[in-house]
Protein backbone atom coordinates (compact mmCIF):
# COMPACT_ATOMS: atom_id res chain seq x y z
CA UNK A 1 0.00 0.00 0.00
CA UNK A 2 2.75 2.44 0.96
CA UNK A 3 4.67 1.45 -2.17
CA UNK A 4 1.62 2.29 -4.36
CA UNK A 5 1.22 5.62 -2.60
CA UNK A 6 4.89 6.44 -3.20
CA UNK A 7 4.54 5.55 -6.87
CA UNK A 8 1.50 7.84 -7.21
CA UNK A 9 3.41 10.69 -5.58
CA UNK A 10 6.29 10.25 -8.02
CA UNK A 11 3.90 10.26 -11.01
CA UNK A 12 2.14 13.38 -9.70
CA UNK A 13 5.46 15.17 -9.21
CA UNK A 14 6.56 14.25 -12.74
CA UNK A 15 3.30 15.55 -14.22
CA UNK A 16 3.63 18.77 -12.20
CA UNK A 17 7.06 19.31 -13.72
CA UNK A 18 6.01 18.47 -17.29
CA UNK A 19 2.93 20.73 -17.35
CA UNK A 20 4.81 24.02 -16.80
CA UNK A 21 7.48 22.96 -19.27
CA UNK A 22 4.78 22.27 -21.86
CA UNK A 23 3.11 25.62 -21.12
CA UNK A 24 6.39 27.41 -21.74
CA UNK A 25 6.72 25.93 -25.21
CA UNK A 26 3.23 27.24 -26.12
CA UNK A 27 3.51 30.66 -24.48
CA UNK A 28 2.82 33.98 -26.22
CA UNK A 29 6.47 35.05 -26.50
CA UNK A 30 7.16 33.19 -29.76
CA UNK A 31 5.48 35.39 -32.43
CA UNK A 32 5.82 34.40 -36.09
CA UNK A 33 8.19 36.25 -38.41
CA UNK A 34 5.24 38.09 -40.00
CA UNK A 35 1.66 38.19 -38.72
CA UNK A 36 -1.42 39.77 -40.33
CA UNK A 37 -3.80 40.68 -37.51
CA UNK A 38 -7.31 42.13 -38.08
CA UNK A 39 -8.81 44.31 -35.35
CA UNK A 40 -11.95 46.11 -34.23
CA UNK A 41 -11.74 49.70 -32.96
CA UNK A 42 -13.71 51.89 -30.54
CA UNK A 43 -12.46 55.35 -29.60
CA UNK A 44 -13.52 58.66 -28.12
CA UNK A 45 -11.92 61.84 -29.48
CA UNK A 46 -11.72 65.17 -27.69
CA UNK A 47 -11.68 67.59 -30.63
CA UNK A 48 -9.23 70.48 -30.79
CA UNK A 49 -12.01 72.71 -32.22
CA UNK A 50 -13.71 72.87 -28.84
CA UNK A 51 -15.89 75.94 -29.41
CA UNK A 52 -17.13 74.62 -32.76
CA UNK A 53 -18.16 71.22 -31.42
CA UNK A 54 -19.54 72.66 -28.20
CA UNK A 55 -21.75 75.07 -30.17
CA UNK A 56 -23.01 72.40 -32.58
CA UNK A 57 -23.31 69.33 -30.31
CA UNK A 58 -23.04 70.69 -26.77
CA UNK A 59 -19.91 68.60 -26.16
CA UNK A 60 -16.36 68.21 -27.46
CA UNK A 61 -15.92 64.41 -27.21
CA UNK A 62 -17.37 62.15 -29.91
CA UNK A 63 -17.18 58.36 -30.51
CA UNK A 64 -15.59 56.64 -33.51
CA UNK A 65 -16.12 53.01 -34.56
CA UNK A 66 -14.16 51.03 -37.09
CA UNK A 67 -11.59 48.39 -37.82
CA UNK A 68 -8.52 47.52 -39.80
CA UNK A 69 -5.51 45.27 -39.93
CA UNK A 70 -1.99 45.25 -38.57
CA UNK A 71 1.09 43.71 -40.16
CA UNK A 72 3.39 42.83 -37.26
CA UNK A 73 7.00 41.65 -37.57
CA UNK A 74 8.99 39.59 -35.10
CA UNK A 75 11.66 42.32 -34.86
CA UNK A 76 9.05 44.68 -33.35
CA UNK A 77 8.15 46.77 -36.39
CA UNK A 78 4.48 47.08 -37.37
CA UNK A 79 2.20 48.79 -39.88
CA UNK A 80 -1.48 49.56 -39.17
CA UNK A 81 -4.26 50.55 -41.57
CA UNK A 82 -7.47 51.75 -39.90
CA UNK A 83 -10.84 52.92 -41.22
CA UNK A 84 -13.22 54.51 -38.70
CA UNK A 85 -16.44 56.51 -38.77
CA UNK A 86 -18.23 59.18 -36.77
CA UNK A 87 -21.70 60.64 -37.38
CA UNK A 88 -23.82 62.90 -35.17
CA UNK A 89 -26.60 65.47 -35.50
CA UNK A 90 -26.53 68.79 -33.69
CA UNK A 91 -27.63 72.27 -34.75
CA UNK A 92 -26.27 75.19 -36.70
CA UNK A 93 -24.93 77.99 -34.53
CA UNK A 94 -23.38 81.44 -34.63
CA UNK A 95 -20.95 83.24 -32.35
CA UNK A 96 -21.16 86.83 -31.05
CA UNK A 97 -18.72 88.46 -28.60
CA UNK A 98 -17.27 85.08 -27.61
CA UNK A 99 -20.68 83.47 -26.97
CA UNK A 100 -22.30 80.70 -29.00
CA UNK A 101 -25.99 80.66 -29.91
CA UNK A 102 -27.87 77.76 -31.48
CA UNK A 103 -30.19 78.36 -34.43
CA UNK A 104 -32.36 75.28 -33.95
CA UNK A 105 -31.56 74.09 -37.50
CA UNK A 106 -30.43 70.43 -37.51
CA UNK A 107 -26.86 69.88 -38.74
CA UNK A 108 -25.43 66.41 -39.40
CA UNK A 109 -21.65 65.98 -39.32
CA UNK A 110 -19.94 62.89 -40.73
CA UNK A 111 -16.22 62.09 -40.60
CA UNK A 112 -14.46 59.02 -42.02
CA UNK A 113 -10.71 58.79 -41.35
CA UNK A 114 -8.48 56.36 -43.24
CA UNK A 115 -5.17 56.18 -41.34
CA UNK A 116 -1.85 54.40 -41.84
CA UNK A 117 0.60 54.08 -38.94
CA UNK A 118 4.10 52.68 -38.71
CA UNK A 119 5.80 52.00 -35.42
CA UNK A 120 7.58 49.69 -33.02
CA UNK A 121 6.32 47.13 -30.48
CA UNK A 122 8.39 46.41 -27.34
CA UNK A 123 8.18 42.78 -26.18
CA UNK A 124 8.70 43.50 -22.48
CA UNK A 125 6.82 40.37 -21.39
CA UNK A 126 4.71 37.60 -22.97
CA UNK A 127 1.47 39.36 -21.96
CA UNK A 128 2.38 43.07 -22.17
CA UNK A 129 3.61 44.74 -25.37
CA UNK A 130 3.92 48.57 -25.31
CA UNK A 131 4.14 50.34 -28.67
CA UNK A 132 4.63 53.76 -30.27
CA UNK A 133 3.87 54.92 -33.80
CA UNK A 134 3.33 57.81 -36.18
CA UNK A 135 1.47 58.11 -39.43
CA UNK A 136 -0.66 59.93 -41.95
CA UNK A 137 -4.36 59.92 -42.72
CA UNK A 138 -6.98 60.97 -45.22
CA UNK A 139 -10.04 62.53 -43.54
CA UNK A 140 -13.40 62.76 -45.29
CA UNK A 141 -15.69 65.39 -43.72
CA UNK A 142 -19.31 66.32 -44.45
CA UNK A 143 -21.82 68.84 -43.07
CA UNK A 144 -25.43 68.57 -44.25
CA UNK A 145 -28.69 70.18 -43.23
CA UNK A 146 -32.27 69.74 -44.50
CA UNK A 147 -32.72 73.50 -44.84
CA UNK A 148 -29.40 74.29 -46.51
CA UNK A 149 -28.43 74.71 -50.14
CA UNK A 150 -25.60 72.75 -51.75
CA UNK A 151 -23.38 75.82 -51.31
CA UNK A 152 -24.08 75.87 -47.56
CA UNK A 153 -23.43 72.14 -47.14
CA UNK A 154 -19.82 71.00 -47.00
CA UNK A 155 -18.09 67.91 -48.38
CA UNK A 156 -14.31 67.78 -48.40
CA UNK A 157 -11.26 65.62 -47.74
CA UNK A 158 -7.94 66.64 -46.21
CA UNK A 159 -4.66 65.05 -45.13
CA UNK A 160 -3.73 64.85 -41.47
CA UNK A 161 -0.89 63.60 -39.28
CA UNK A 162 -0.87 61.58 -36.08
CA UNK A 163 1.21 60.03 -33.32
CA UNK A 164 0.16 57.28 -30.93
CA UNK A 165 1.40 55.32 -27.94
CA UNK A 166 -0.05 52.58 -25.77
CA UNK A 167 0.13 48.91 -24.89
CA UNK A 168 -1.23 45.57 -26.01
CA UNK A 169 -2.43 43.13 -23.37
CA UNK A 170 -2.34 39.52 -24.57
CA UNK A 171 -5.53 37.74 -23.48
CA UNK A 172 -4.57 34.50 -25.17
CA UNK A 173 -2.41 33.07 -27.90
CA UNK A 174 -4.69 34.46 -30.64
CA UNK A 175 -6.35 37.42 -28.91
CA UNK A 176 -5.14 40.79 -27.67
CA UNK A 177 -6.61 44.03 -26.30
CA UNK A 178 -4.91 47.37 -26.91
CA UNK A 179 -5.35 50.71 -25.18
CA UNK A 180 -3.62 53.83 -26.45
CA UNK A 181 -3.73 57.59 -26.81
CA UNK A 182 -3.60 59.14 -30.28
CA UNK A 183 -3.01 62.78 -31.17
CA UNK A 184 -4.21 63.88 -34.61
CA UNK A 185 -3.78 67.16 -36.45
CA UNK A 186 -6.00 67.80 -39.49
CA UNK A 187 -5.70 71.47 -40.53
CA UNK A 188 -7.74 73.14 -43.25
CA UNK A 189 -11.11 71.37 -43.08
CA UNK A 190 -12.64 73.85 -40.64
CA UNK A 191 -12.27 77.61 -40.43
CA UNK A 192 -13.55 78.74 -43.84
CA UNK A 193 -17.07 79.57 -42.73
CA UNK A 194 -19.77 79.25 -40.09
CA UNK A 195 -19.11 78.81 -36.40
CA UNK A 196 -15.57 77.46 -36.92
CA UNK A 197 -14.56 80.64 -38.78
CA UNK A 198 -16.09 82.83 -36.10
CA UNK A 199 -14.29 80.80 -33.40
CA UNK A 200 -11.00 80.88 -35.40
CA UNK A 201 -10.68 77.08 -35.35
CA UNK A 202 -9.38 75.16 -38.38
CA UNK A 203 -8.07 71.86 -36.93
CA UNK A 204 -10.38 68.82 -37.05
CA UNK A 205 -7.92 66.71 -35.05
CA UNK A 206 -7.68 66.15 -31.32
CA UNK A 207 -6.72 63.65 -28.64
CA UNK A 208 -8.39 60.24 -28.69
CA UNK A 209 -8.49 57.31 -26.28
CA UNK A 210 -8.59 54.17 -28.45
CA UNK A 211 -9.38 50.55 -27.65
CA UNK A 212 -8.91 47.66 -30.07
CA UNK A 213 -9.56 43.93 -30.03
CA UNK A 214 -6.84 42.25 -32.12
CA UNK A 215 -7.14 38.73 -33.52
CA UNK A 216 -3.84 37.01 -34.22
CA UNK A 217 -0.38 36.47 -32.79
Amino acid sequence: MMRNAGTLLLVFAALSFVAPASAQTTSYDDPPAISLRPFFLASGQNFTAKETFKAVFGRTVEPFWGGGAQLAFRNGLFVDVTVSHFKATGERAFRVDGQNFGLGIPLTVTETPVEAIGGYRFYVSPRLVPYVGAGIGSYSYEETSDFSTDDENLKTRHTGYLVTGGAEFRLGRWLGLTADVQYTRVPGILGDGGISKEADENDLGGVAARFRVIVGR
